[in-house]
């Protein structure tokens, strides 16, 4: 037997209420600890700037599901399985029928989970909820260029950066910020 992780589908909403009685379960001894290690539930820090005001919150980024590391024996496997479906809100685990054996993911999809949620030491990603588009007019409240302001030239999603076109001895200069360190103007 090897330690895997297992995508356990739920209700969406239910999420945080089947992590906790999940561990409830291992703690009153119901479900064996050293098959069950870990429980997760996947969120991701998100990062809203509304009002000049930066305000960091946690989002669930895959709605409807429960990484679980367990630890499957070959044999008796299917009594874990079960108590682990019949809690309520938990529809199945993903990819298989009620009566197979679950299937783990593979451990690169795991890391990357793992890592997005920062569970992982590594790059943790921090999703930036804020949309800006070409044009609009942005005050720079942070970094060398912190009290400028100009127009956004272009809008990089994916690096979550922006080229900002202020005016720097009476030239206009592209520069590139991150989108946490502008403020919209109205």
């Amino acid at each position: 037997m090897s330690k895997s992780w297992y995508i356990l589908h739920t209700y969406t909403g239910y999420e945080n209420k089947i992590d906790r009685t999940i561990k409830a379960l291992i703690e009153k001894g119901e479900v064996d600890s050293s098959i069950v290690t870990d429980v997760r539930v996947p969120v991701e820090e998100v990062v809203e700037i509304k009002d000049g005001k930066k305000k960091v919150h946690n989002d669930l980024f895959m709605p409807g599901y429960v990484m679980l590391e367990m630890d499957l024996p070959e044999i008796d496997w299917k009594a874990t399985c079960s108590k682990l479906r019949r809690i309520q809100g938990v529809t199945g685990f993903v990819g298989t029928n009620p009566n197979e054996r679950p299937r783990p993911i593979s451990a690169a999809e795991a890391k990357n989970l793992l890592q997005k949620s920062g569970v992982i030491k590594g790059e943790k990603q921090v999703k930036i909820k804020q949309s800006y588009v070409v044009g609009d007019m942005v005050k720079i409240n942070d970094g060398p260029f912190a009290s400028f302001s100009g127009n956004i030239e272009e809008v990089n999603d994916e690096k979550d950066k922006l080229i900002v076109n202020v005016q720097i001895f009476g030239r206009a200069t592209p520069v590139e910020v991150s989108m946490l360190q502008v403020e919209r103007i109205n």
